[in-house]
């Protein structure tokens, strides 16, 4: 881990504020159809971006450079944090997930039962 437990912190912090607003910032990125093919995609780089001007912006403000190291781990960070991200923009929360998951397979289950 090359960014510090500090800064990750944030990074954390600043994807948790984004997923609470991303109603918010789907409706700048509704602002623009049909300009935009995608409002999801849209929406979901606004975030994205929103995220890494905050971690450009943490770095600056403690006078330092991310390297490219610092850079690659940020990416993974966003890579691990996409599906939530997405989920939020789209309005499926975890529950719901957990409650489409538990369907399906109550009606995988009850389709195998009835064969």
């Amino acid at each position: 881990m090359v960014i510090s437990k500090e800064n990750k912190d944030f990074i954390d912090s600043l994807i948790d504020y984004y997923i609470s607003e991303s109603e918010s910032y789907r409706q700048i990125a509704e602002n623009f159809v049909p300009e935009v093919e995608s409002v999801p995609d849209t929406t979901f780089g606004i975030i994205t971006g929103c995220v890494y001007s905050g971690f450009l912006q943490a770095y600056q403000n403690q006078q330092l450079t991310p390297s490219l190291e610092d850079m690659r781990e940020f990416n993974q960070i966003m890579k691990e944090q996409a599906t939530v991200i997405k989920k939020s923009i789209l309005g499926i929360s975890e529950v719901q997930v957990d409650e489409k998951e538990s369907e399906n397979e109550s009606d995988q289950d009850s389709a195998e039962n009835n064969s």
